[in-house]
Formats: C-alpha cells, sequence, structure tokens
C-alpha cells in the first residue's frame, strides 16, 4: 500500500507523510468512518493528528481515489476505501451500525428514474435508514409494526 500511494504522490510532486499513510489505514481498518472516528483511531494506534489534517489527507487521499465520502445522516462526511465502492450505505435509527448494501438494491428505482426523468442515480452516494433485525426485534410490539 505505501509503495503504491508514495508514487501516487510523488507523481504530483507530493511526499508520502506518516499523516497521510496514518489517515489511509485507519479509513481501510474502519470501514466507514467520519474524520472524528479516523482521528480517534489515529491516536489509539499511537499517532497525533488534528482534525484539520484529518480532512486535508482525506481531501487529498479522494483526489487520489482512494477514498470517498457519502454523507450518512445530517452529520460529516463518511469515508471509506475506494476499493469498497460499489455499494448502498444503510443505517440503523437505532444503534447507528452501518452496512453495505450492493447497489442492485436499487435497480428499479434507478431504472424508473432514467426512464420517467432521465434521471441518472449515482447509488454510490445513496444512504438508506431505518432500523436493523436487531433493533426491531428489540423494539416494543407497537413500534415493530
Amino acid at each position: 500500500m505505501s509503495d503504491a500511494l508514495a508514487d501516487q504522490l510523488h507523481e504530483r510532486g507530493l511526499r508520502l507523510t506518516a499523516q497521510r499513510r496514518r489517515v489511509l489505514e485507519a479509513v481501510r481498518a474502519l470501514r466507514h468512518a467520519t474524520p472524528d472516528q479516523i482521528a480517534e483511531r489515529v491516536r489509539e494506534d499511537g499517532g497525533s493528528l488534528n482534525l484539520t489534517t484529518v480532512y486535508r489527507a482525506l481531501d487529498l487521499l479522494e483526489g487520489l481515489a482512494l477514498v470517498r465520502h457519502t454523507h450518512i445522516g445530517h452529520g460529516p462526511p463518511t469515508y471509506h476505501p475506494a476499493e469498497h465502492y460499489d455499494h448502498v450505505h444503510v443505517r440503523c435509527n437505532g444503534c447507528g451500525d452501518v452496512e453495505s448494501m450492493s447497489t442492485e438494491l436499487l435497480a428499479g428505482v434507478a431504472r424508473e428514474l432514467m426512464e420517467r426523468d432521465g434521471f441518472r442515480l449515482d447509488a454510490n452516494h445513496v444512504a438508506l435508514a431505518g432500523l436493523c433485525a436487531k433493533c426491531v426485534a428489540a423494539a416494543p410490539p407497537a413500534e415493530k409494526e
């Protein structure tokens, strides 16, 4: 990983800094994470980064197509590895877990939008909200319906 990243950065006249490497490693380890969660992971691994450095590194890494972001809910963007790309995010409103589902889940919606409105859906930037199976099972009977 580091050699390919170093080569990409060098081609653009940039260096592979410890901060950039740590941010990318944290994104890959966490799979779906906000900048705050990424900074916390780096600190847990013995590094030290302020949030501005994390945002700058994420912006650069996204420009290199190594990470991508999605807005899941109303908070900050969530970053994930670029190789973990073709998926829809499904977020549980109960426990906050985020799962990845195939973009095929929205194939019918995408087809209808294109046929009806000429709109091309980017399903990779879609986040669906609801309750996961565990939270549905734990909900009072009246809320399960």
